[in-house]
């Protein structure tokens, strides 16, 4: 299956459920393997996230979000779901604010604005991983199991409240046709007994019947009919959908939900996530085994040689305030590189070193060092499920200090490669054409399963 995006920028506007602010939403097309990555457009310097597992909030109370250092996303689940269930791959999706307007509580507007956008087929394939073994999470008497399912996406949910009321059932197999009509439009719902708690919590500041359905005893309150029989589950499933997006990837499996929340979905996402690497791993030692036989050339599957700060988070583990490279200029034949650090006074270290005369910790130029390095031998091996140990740093000396407004040139070339085990790199930071410092480092590199 190939990568699609957007053809053209959609833009909707409404109220966060949550907070209750004013939120404008805009999607844009995308190249290929972007992935779906937000853009708060109301933080300085207008940051990317792209949600992933990895980065999921401590906070799954009536909604999903990912962290990634200060930047905060929240009530995502609707907008991920969308994309997922229209097989959008790859979309910049800006706003104004850190949640999403929940429009009328389902993700029907959202599947309007892709529609409205038009879909563009691009020439990569999609990343899809086929689930090998059972995931199973029980909470009580919640639960979410994941079983192998080689056609495609199935879900199956009960949903149901404590008194046992309004149980619904269904199962359902996940294609942009499915999904746009028997699951887009359901409506995210609450019993009316939890409004009250949640709004001491500060949750669903923004709701209203206008983006709810309340269920109070037998009745159902809503400003319109039931858009069908089973609306609950079927709010439910569109859940389920949005939270595993957070794999990052297309997912073949069967879902079978009883009862489940944003929280029992995300655990769910998680051991998925840890199967999928284990078994990338696998594969990848069994085409080392069946080629390491043969004297070939090595093949370097990634050719960029220019790398934007997105990219540089999928190949580096390190995040904020710990990255500390912001842009890669030059990959020249895969053994050497260039690499830009603009200092700035915001630099969370400036505060303590020191105060009335900033100065950049040299360990922390280091440590920039070390990562430009680090980059140039993940992108050598493609860096899938690798990580790259410092072990060493040689030869180390600062010549001169870097302070905020310093832009900081990174030149990198790797000396040593013991069979991609160990590495060597002779490094060099320059400011306006000065070498400020230099090192010779070694790492060892271990794959992620044999990480300590």
């Amino acid at each position: 299956m190939k990568q699609r995006t957007i053809a053209k920028e959609a833009t909707v506007s409404g109220k966060a459920l949550h907070s209750g602010a004013e939120v404008s939403l805009t999607i844009k097309p995308a190249p290929e393997n972007t992935g779906i990555v937000f853009k708060r457009t109301d933080v300085f310097g207008k940051p990317e996230i792209k949600p992933h597992i990895s980065l999921i909030s401590s906070d799954l109370v009536r909604n999903t979000g990912v962290t990634s250092g200060h930047i905060k996303l929240h009530t995502i689940e609707h907008v991920l779901s969308s994309m997922s269930g229209m097989n959008i791959d790859n979309c910049i999706v800006e706003m104004n604010a850190g949640e999403p307007p929940i429009m009328d509580g389902s993700a029907k507007a959202f599947v309007q604005m892709i529609k409205e956008a038009g879909c563009v087929e691009q020439s990569a394939e999609s990343e899809v991983f086929e689930l090998r073994e059972p995931v199973s999470i029980t909470d009580g008497n919640r639960s979410v199991i994941a079983l192998p399912y080689s056609e495609g996406l199935r879900i199956t949910c009960t949903s149901a409240d404590d008194r046992g009321t309004h149980t619904q059932h269904l199962s359902i197999d996940i294609d942009p046709d499915s999904f746009e009509n028997g699951i887009s439009s359901a409506r995210t719902f609450t019993v009316y007994e939890d409004i009250e708690p949640l709004l001491k919590i500060g949750k669903i500041q923004g709701g209203s019947l206008d983006s709810a359905i309340v269920i109070k005893g037998d009745k159902i309150l809503s400003k319109e009919p039931l858009r069908f029989k089973d609306e609950f589950v079927r709010h439910k499933i569109l859940d389920i959908i949005g939270d595993i997006a957070l794999l990052g990837v297309k997912l073949k499996a069967h879902i079978i939900a009883v009862r489940t929340g944003h929280s029992l979905n995300a655990k769910l996402t998680a051991e998925i996530y840890k199967q999928m690497l284990k078994y990338k791993s696998a594969d990848v030692q069994k085409v080392e085994k069946k080629t390491s036989k043969q004297p070939k050339e090595q093949v370097v599957v990634s050719t960029e040689t220019t790398l934007d700060t997105r990219r540089i988070l999928d190949l580096i583990p390190h995040r904020y305030p710990f990255v500390l490279i912001d842009r890669v200029e030059d990959v020249i034949d895969d053994t050497e590189i260039i690499a830009i650090k603009n200092v700035t006074i915001n630099e969370p270290y400036f505060q303590g070193h020191f105060p009335g005369n900033p100065v950049m910790p040299g360990v922390l130029q280091l440590e920039a060092m070390a990562q430009a390095a680090g980059i140039l031998m993940f992108k050598r091996m493609d860096g899938t499920d690798k990580l790259a140990f410092f072990m060493s740093a040689d030869k180390v000396k600062f010549r001169k200090a870097v302070k905020p407004g310093d832009q900081i040139r990174i030149h990198g070339v790797i000396t040593k490669n013991r069979a991609n085990k160990v590495i060597c790199a002779k490094v060099e930071c320059s400011v306006a054409d000065t070498v400020v410092s230099s090192a010779e480092l070694m790492f060892s590199i271990l794959d992620v399963n044999e990480a300590p």
